[in-house]
């Protein structure tokens, strides 16, 4: 069998390549016919997969979903940094926080009310009913009960628009009923844009796209981070371990860019609001069930998705050094060893495992698509381990050895289902492990190149 390091290095250019065909992806046009939607995306958009589905039965995921693009376009900025692949990320960064910033002005109340055009932001010849009287009359009888309603389109406006959860890639609204608000966009967005600032030599003129759009994305999270929202599978609405954990991230580095700046009230406020966030998250803990719990819903109304892997994500993406919520904090470590135990369970892929690591999914009992296992959840358990090798207490100990192992075991986990393209989808098969759900996911690809620079760390290319 090929060894590991070589497989990572073939299987992280492949992920590199792949994960372009979803960043300004202006060469796909995709028809709703139902909707009577026509989306040409324009360029900075980041769509979750570029492969076009209408449930027939891959989905469609032909969006921009505003943490989906974070998160590619932070690992958009490891490749930068590598700089052993060339895909021209600064124009594409640059691109992104253009669009990004042009999403502002959507307004809803364009599209809400009898005779309602297709509001500001569509082309001639995209979004619902563009040019007609009345959008709503061009959509087929049997979708229209998929339709948001005038209620819901009229509030969405200024800073709103930033709690949705996806918009078309053409720049305009998404007309589907979907759960919302989604409050992590802005908070992941802004730890993006903090990182790429520091990765990279941004011009006078981008450097100003830049804070403006940062400054939107943390005035929005201190205004909205109390508020009850969606979690990131978009399933219930509450308050959610990954949601205030990136947003504590986002307000702490925040408070330095702001203090650079001269503002020290911002700076003061947000490093209040993150001081807050932390002793929020600590009473997420359960002590009796040993894990970290993912959301506190609304009216305390009981949830068996407690135990999820978006917390091991919010440590993953917070990229916090601090001594709890954080790849240094026992208490998240119990937690993984939770989730490991409760996959290699429930899953029939897991049996007879061979020295590798469980393959990992989502909660327990999820029934999307195969219900699991995801490519992205099984990366994120493997590169915990590597950032957790990198920690002080790690370090020197033979804790440290046994941290990449288990990485390693992970990966394994990954190769052992990833086919001999180097194809990434979102799910395979806890039944088969035959791939399943949407194909070419962005973030599939964005958490294997994550991942490799983890392992990096760790292991330099040259050994």
């Amino acid at each position: 069998m090929e060894a590991l390091d070589r497989w990572i290095e073939r299987q992280y250019r492949h992920s590199a390549a792949a994960m372009m065909r979803s960043i300004s992806p202006v060469g796909i046009v995709k028809h709703r016919p139902g909707f009577a939607q026509t989306v040409k995306p324009r360029k900075g958009s980041v769509v979750a997969s570029p492969v076009l589905g209408a449930y027939d039965p891959e989905p469609d995921y032909f969006f921009h979903w505003y943490r989906d693009s974070a998160v590619v376009v932070d690992a958009l900025r490891l490749l930068l940094e590598d700089a052993s692949v060339e895909c021209a990320a600064l124009s594409h960064f640059a691109d992104f926080v253009r669009f990004s910033l042009s999403l502002q002005g959507l307004d809803g109340r364009s599209l809400s009310g009898p005779g309602a055009g297709a509001g500001p932001g569509a082309g001639a010849d995209s979004g619902p009913g563009a040019g007609s009287a009345s959008w709503r009359d061009a959509i087929a009888a049997d979708y229209r009960q998929y339709v948001r309603t005038d209620e819901d389109l009229a509030a969405v406006h200024g800073e709103a628009v930033t709690g949705e959860t996806r918009v078309n890639p053409d720049g305009t609204l998404d007309l589907s009923r979907w759960p919302r608000p989604q409050n992590d966009g802005a908070s992941m967005r802004a730890l993006t844009l903090l990182r790429w600032r520091q990765s990279a030599q941004l011009d006078p003129d981008l450097n100003g796209l830049v804070d403006a759009l940062l400054r939107a994305d943390l005035e929005f999270t201190r205004r909205h981070w109390r508020e009850a929202c969606f979690d990131i599978w978009e399933e219930e609405k509450g308050l959610h371990y990954y949601t205030l954990r990136v947003a504590a991230a986002a307000l702490e580095g925040g408070a330095g860019w702001y203090e650079l700046r001269g503002h020290g009230a911002d700076a003061l406020a947000c490093r209040a609001d993150g001081v807050e966030i932390l002793r929020l998250l600590d009473g997420y803990w359960r002590e009796d069930l040993q894990f970290y719990r993912s959301r506190m819903l609304e009216a305390n109304a009981p949830s068996a998705k407690e135990l999820d892997i978006s917390v091991v994500f919010a440590a993953l993406h917070a990229a916090g050094s601090g001594e709890t919520h954080s790849v240094r904090d026992p208490r998240m470590h119990a937690t993984l060893a939770k989730l490991e135990a409760l996959f290699d369970a429930e899953y029939a892929i897991n049996r007879n495992r061979e020295g590798r690591a469980p393959a990992m999914g989502r909660y327990a009992g999820d029934v999307y698509y195969s219900g699991g296992a995801y490519y992205f959840s099984t990366l994120a358990a493997a590169e915990f381990c590597y950032l957790a090798a990198l920690t002080p207490q790690a370090i020197g100990s033979p804790a440290r050895k046994s941290l990449v192992e288990r990485g390693d075991a992970f990966l394994e986990t990954v190769r052992r289902f990833t086919p001999l393209s180097g194809d990434l989808s979102e799910q395979f098969d806890q039944q088969t492990g035959v791939q399943r759900s949407a194909q070419q996911l962005a973030w599939s690809y964005a958490a294997f190149i994550s991942c490799a620079a983890a392992r990096r760390q760790v292991i330099p290319r040259s050994a």
